[in-house]
């Protein structure tokens, strides 16, 4: 019994970093992000590029980062015909840590 209850513990903190960030990532300097936008979401505020690739935007300062699972961002050009992804750059400075994850 303890040693499921040892691996069980050992388990919650690799769950807890499944998960979105829904606060954004905290404590480190600037963070500079390229890429390309087909403005699908519309304006957005500033974002970054988290784990897997995927890009977390928000659309004012103080909003919740929310990650892009409709690959509205993308790392290159694509092929969708010219003007269809078009080249985003800008960076953000993080608060200090927080550390909420969503689980």
């Amino acid at each position: 019994m303890k040693k499921v209850v040892i691996a069980l513990l050992t388990t919650l903190p690799l769950a807890a970093c499944a998960g979105d960030y829904y606060g954004g990532p905290y404590g480190a300097g600037p963070i500079a992000y390229d890429g390309y936008y087909d403005d699908y979401y519309g304006p957005i505020y500033d974002g970054y590029w988290g784990d897997g690739g995927v890009f977390y935007y928000r659309r004012h300062q103080h909003g919740r980062f929310v990650a892009d699972r409709g690959q509205h961002f993308r790392r290159d050009a694509g092929s969708g015909g010219a003007g269809h992804f078009h080249p985003m750059h800008g960076h953000f400075t993080p608060p200090p840590q927080r550390g909420h994850h969503r689980h």
